[in-house]
């Protein structure tokens, strides 16, 4: 199907505070200091940084120290301090931050996969290191011991991982567009089910424990929206990108998702609305509105003596439809689609202004982005990207 138009972004822009430069490569991860005006990042040049804003206004590093291989990944839980790094190598280092966050003491490592490390989760209540790789294999660790409390093989290289500590349940997505749920015990896991709903590659999870909703973000450019909670395989669909779906984040207070594409394009999602399900897309060997045969109906066409038609379908209702039924084009915001994409003349008749209203504010963050991460005390959106730049931008990004 061809790229559909990406919406224009509204007049309301965020606002930029800081540029944070000075990486040799890629900076694949990075995060906000709670409670300071810092920052933390490494990069495929092998460093990890922390970046702290000095009276000049600019960001310099109380931290620079050089890893054995290229960092890939990271995650910084600010109760403890503890910082895990991913390496390229399949390592897992991790470190303890000075309260002043000028210095960082190592405290052990693991050799977690067989190849680059590309997701990790520390989860504190559990004292449990869970990560992914490129080896196929997601594995978690004791944090106290560094034992391998196990690990289980997905169908292709994983990306996304969320846990949820409730249940104990965590969410694995991969390249092949699964995303595969296990019931983690202190040293066992059991497969729970396996879910697909996209025709690319998962490339970021995001988890509401809350209202126990999970988003996956995928190289086919959508967002898929699952209640894992509600327990009746509801999968909404968000269309938005016009590129891979990088990352994602979710602020609670207000019930807003962030995703960020690679060609730079942010787009707040405002899910405290009543979304509804994109419908099936029904078969028929003609036009289920004006019966016109499709190309490939040839008895029809030669009992007609007519042409077959191309077919297409209605993103509304799901008809199998000609290009003469389906002339009109609209958005529709609560199925996800806050483009116009193509919908047959008698659903474009019966959708409201009320129900073109978006959804959504679109954003241009002028970089290709790898990484997001949103600080929700204070408003504050950062992302990373393949220019080797860090922006952290204001809370304006997320009034609607």
């Amino acid at each position: 199907m061809a790229a559909e138009p990406q919406p224009k972004a509204l007049t309301r822009k965020p606002v930029l505070l800081n540029k944070v430069e000075g990486s040799q490569e890629v900076v694949n991860m990075a995060a906000i200091v709670p409670k300071e005006d810092g920052v933390i990042s490494v990069s495929e040049d092998r460093t990890v940084r922390v970046w702290l804003k000095r009276d000049s206004g600019q960001y310099w590093p109380s931290i620079y120290h050089a890893m054995p291989s290229p960092c890939s990944c990271m995650s910084f839980n600010p109760e403890t301090r503890r910082l895990s790094i991913g390496l390229d190598n399949g390592t897992i280092s991790e470190f303890i931050l000075s309260e002043d966050y000028n210095k960082m003491t190592q405290v052990k490592s693991y050799q977690a996969h067989q190849s680059r490390v590309i997701m990790i989760l520390f989860v504190l209540e559990m004292e449990w290191v869970l990560s992914t790789g490129q080896d196929k294999h997601f594995t978690w660790h004791c944090s106290e011991s560094g034992q391998r409390l196990g690990g289980y093989r997905t169908s292709a290289g994983a990306c996304g991982l969320q846990f949820d500590v409730e249940t104990r349940h965590v969410f694995v997505g991969d390249h092949s567009g699964q995303v595969t749920i296990l019931k983690l015990e202190q040293e066992s896991c059991s497969l729970v089910t396996t879910f697909k709903g996209h025709t690319g590659g998962v490339t970021a999870l995001c988890w509401d424990p809350i209202h126990r909703v999970l988003f996956s973000g995928s190289s086919d450019h959508s967002i898929i929206m699952w209640d894992i909670g509600g327990r009746k395989g509801t999968a909404i669909e968000l269309q938005g990108h016009n590129d891979k779906v990088q990352s994602l984040s979710y602020a609670h207070h207000t019930r807003q998702l962030i995703s960020c594409g690679a060609d730079g394009g942010i787009v707040v999602w405002n899910m405290d609305v009543e979304r509804q399900e994109t419908p099936e897309w029904l078969d028929s060997d003609s036009c289920q509105k004006c019966d016109q045969p499709f190309f490939w109906n040839f008895k029809q066409m030669w009992d007609s003596k007519k042409i077959g038609l191309r077919q297409h379908h209605c993103r509304k209702c799901g008809k199998a439809v000609c290009g003469k039924c389906s002339s009109k084009r609209s958005s529709i915001p609560l199925m996800g689609f806050e483009f116009e994409v193509r919908v047959c003349d008698s659903c474009h008749e019966s959708i409201t202004d009320e129900e073109r209203a978006p959804t959504a504010t679109f954003h241009d963050s002028k970089h290709n982005i790898v990484h997001v991460h949103f600080d929700a005390t204070r408003g504050w959106l950062l992302t990373s990207g393949t220019d080797k730049v860090i922006k952290v931008g204001a809370r304006r990004l997320l009034c609607l």
